[in-house]
């Protein structure tokens, strides 16, 4: 129930402001060491939820996933006539198509530009390099870089500094139930396409793969609200989009859609949703979200197919990460199954070693990012400049290759964009695979390390240098402000040992060496990211082999379980370092020695209203209190099957935007009584209740109104969830969690005269393990896993 009021964003600006909120917070990010959390809070268990979103410290809110069963949803529903529900069912399938229609569509056009910006940039420089003027084309290659970063950077950090990162660890969040504020807005959507092509174009070591999932996100929730905040439609169907649950369901057809633009892999981008991001799945979402992805993958295919014939520039069959290896023919034997357990353990040991530090990065530049904007900007340009730095200089330690005499001239060395020998300062006939590697763009990248039959393409040292370099760069890159994905530095990682441990195999395997660097990829992206069934579908599609899918799932399974026994996920340790209230799917061990009823005496007392209540009662619960729910108890009702002693009743549970609904368009009564059905529908729908703009500070409420009463029965969720005060914590938190609840009902055991029919509410942070154990420290272990952070 100690919940905030909706997105009060702590402002900067505001120095008595700021001085409250570290008085309240204690957070003072300055004095922090780097094995301490960003957000300190006070050890009580009604702690305020606070996170970081974007570049500020906001009060986070819980969303209204439960169906409010009122006297007004219920008249809703039995006056539909099956057209209109038809026609509610066909809207929603006509928003998936066009969710996926425009997430295809600025997919591709984020690719175009991509292509083009990077591949003209790398043509001059080539140019440069052919005619040996090599600080020219060092002077070019940097400064177009830096150029494309502060464009990047300046987005982010002026317009929308929620649209730095991925997004993924703040989507996951919303479908978990927890409210971010402006993650879905119209200007991050618009700062992530620019800011995705400016980021991705200047070489940095950043995939578009999570923003593109973002970006669906954010299609999807504009769609169903309307657009955005200042230009909503004001449609009469679209309007019953304006709630919480559909427009959850929306954002995962969103995010499934922007894995599939990623990858081009439709069942991989329904299965990431399934397994990654989504806490509350259906039959009817499954076939929704496949029908998002597959329109993309249809828009993706027509525009990929008009483009092959050179209609759109420097973007051709490439722009998007591809492998494709139907026609290689892939023979193992039983020995295999050693390097592939290698490559396992590998993944998940640099996996888990590779979430560690980039928690300490991330919170490095938390720390440098609280100094303000000319420091998130002056970092990222630094980053920039050193990755320039070394993608054009350390080409210059690799030695040159002589081409294979069975190749022609026209294939190796390649001067241009893209292929598997590039030239670079070496002479005619020979070929500088470091350059190969590092003088492209990222998806080129991906496919040249992927490529098979090329045994001897590569140098090992070439390999360990490209190898180190983005392991630095992959962890110095995520976190600035720009947008930014995981997906394809954790490939270019993962494929530079995959490839060496199959050149050390040499002929002791059948296995390709592109197809141990695929391995590699793909147990590093396990490793770090936690994923098995999805990632394993989208490998598949990328390959489009079949005869790779066994080695595949053991790599996965393996890197997984070794990744799982030193810390979580990467996502995990981004929604904790932002303090986002995320409930996990499992329980802590010690919550079955604790229950519901206790936890519930550790909270303050418990507010509750009457179904005819006082304005002056509910005004004052209102500004007195930060709850977002309050039980309705009725006394003195006369119970059914005929017994004479009156009984306390538990109506339901009402919403704090309901009761400032109510009092801001001043539906009262001079007496205090029940209303009839037709009186509440002349002035309120279920419609208007969806909304949840407005604050009681900002209704004026005379004192003649004061005095009068309001009858909250119309508006109470009669048929709110509730358990026994002697359930155990871990099995409501499973609850909680499963059916997306926004509050828990507490009712007593027994039903005796003179006790409330209620006990008390619990609410999201209230089932934080954090919070309970601030109340109860004797539950935590010396050294357990639960007493940390």
């Amino acid at each position: 129930m100690m919940e905030e009021d909706p997105n009060r964003v702590i402002e900067e600006s505001s120095p008595n402001g700021m001085a409250r909120e570290e008085d309240e917070e204690e957070r003072d990010p300055e004095s922090n060491a780097l094995n301490q959390p960003l957000l300190k809070r006070h050890r009580t268990l009604s702690s305020n939820p606070l996170a970081m979103v974007g570049a500020k410290v906001a009060h986070i809110e819980s969303l209204d996933y439960e169906i409010n069963e009122n006297d007004l949803f219920k008249h809703d529903w039995r006056s539909r006539s099956k057209v209109q529900v038809l026609q509610y069912i066909l809207l929603k399938w006509t928003l998936a198509f066009l969710v996926g229609l425009l997430t295809g569509i600025i997919a591709t056009l984020i690719n175009l530009a991509v292509e083009n910006i990077a591949g003209y940039k790398l043509l001059a420089v080539v140019h440069f390099i052919d005619e040996e003027r090599y600080l020219t084309g060092f002077l070019l290659f940097t400064g177009t870089n830096f150029i494309l970063t502060l464009f990047a950077a300046v987005l982010c950090v002026c317009f929308a500094p929620t649209a730095a990162g991925p997004g993924i660890p703040e989507i996951k969040a919303y479908l978990n139930g927890v409210d971010t504020p402006n993650m879905f807005g119209a200007s991050t959507l618009i700062v992530k396409i620019f800011g995705s092509i400016g980021a991705v174009s200047a070489g940095l070591d950043l995939g578009k793969e999570g923003p593109l999932v973002h970006i669906g996100s954010c299609i999807a929730s504009l769609l169903g609200q309307g657009g955005p905040d200042n230009y909503r439609l004001r449609w009469r169907w679209l309007r019953y989009f304006n709630n919480d649950r559909d427009r959850r369901d929306l954002i995962t057809c969103g995010a499934s859609s922007g894995v599939c633009a990623a990858f081009r892999a439709p069942v991989g981008g329904v299965l990431f949703s399934l397994e990654e991001v989504a806490t509350w799945w259906r039959s009817a979402l499954l076939w929704r979200t496949f029908f998002s992805t597959a329109i993309v993958a249809v828009v993706l295919r027509a525009f990929i197919e008009y483009c092959s014939t050179g209609n759109c520039g420097l973007f051709g069959q490439g722009g998007l990460i591809m492998f494709d290896v139907s026609n290689v023919t892939v023979r193992y034997h039983v020995m295999d199954i050693i390097p592939v357990t290698v490559i396992g353990i590998i993944g998940g040991v640099l996996g888990s070693l590779y979430n560690y530090v980039l928690h300490k990065v991330l919170r490095l530049y938390s720390m440098i990012n609280q100094k303000g904007k000319i420091h998130k900007l002056l970092l990222s340009l630094t980053i920039s400049l050193f990755t320039s730095v070394c993608l054009y200089g350390l080409p210059f330690l690799a030695k040159c290759t002589e081409c294979n005499p069975a190749l022609t001239d026209s294939v190796c060395p390649n001067t241009g964009r893209s292929g598997n020998f590039k030239q670079f300062n070496c002479p005619d006939g020979y070929y500088n695979d470091l350059a190969t590697l590092l003088l492209t763009t990222n998806d080129d990248a991906v496919r040249n390390i992927f490529s098979t039959n090329t045994p001897s393409e590569y140098h090992t040292t070439s390999l360990l240098i490209f190898f180190a370099l983005y392991c630095i760069l992959g962890l110095f890159t995520f976190g600035i402000a720009v947008p930014s994905g995981l997906f394809l530095p954790i490939i270019l990682m993962g494929s530079a040992y995959g490839r060496l441990l199959g050149m050390a195999m040499g002929s002791y395997t059948n296995i390709d060496e592109g197809l141990y660097a695929v391995l590699g990829a793909a147990s590093l992206m396990s490793g770090s990211m936690r994923m098995t069934v999805s990632l394993c579908v989208i490998f598949l599609e990328l390959t489009n082999n079949l005869v790779l899918l066994p080695m595949t799932m053991i790599v996965l399974l393996i890197s997984k379980t070794v990744g799982d026994s030193f810390n979580p996920s990467i996502y995990e340790i981004i929604l904790e370092l932002k303090g986002l209230p995320f409930l996990d799917a499992n329980p802590e061990p010690w919550m079955r020695n604790l229950t519901v009823g206790e936890l519930v005496d550790a909270k303050p007392a418990l507010v509750s209203l009457c179904g005819v209540e006082k304005v002056s009662r509910i005004v004052e619960v209102l500004k007195n209190t930060t709850h977002n729910g309050f039980p309705v108890v009725v006394e003195g009702v006369v119970p059914p099957a005929g017994l004479v002693t009156r009984a306390t009743e538990l109506h339901g549970l009402i919403l704090r935007a309901h009761l400032v609904q109510v009092i801001g368009k001043k539906w009262f009564l001079q007496e205090r009584r029940r209303t009839e059905d037709w009186e509440v529908r002349e002035r309120f729908t279920w419609i208007d209740l969806a909304e949840r703009e407005g604050k009681i500070e900002e209704v004026a409420v005379t004192r003649d109104e004061m005095e009068m009463y309001v009858d909250l029965h119309p508006f109470t969720n009669t048929t709110p969830y509730t358990v026994v005060e002697s359930m155990s914590v871990a099995k409501a938190m499973v609850l909680f969690r499963q059916v997306g609840l926004r509050h828990m009902l507490i009712v007593p055991k027994y039903q005796v005269a003179g006790v409330s029919p209620v006990v008390g509410i619990l609410t999201r942070q209230d089932l934080r393990a954090y919070n309970i154990l601030a109340a109860f420290p004797h539950l935590a272990k010396p050294k357990g896993r639960e007493g940390g952070h």
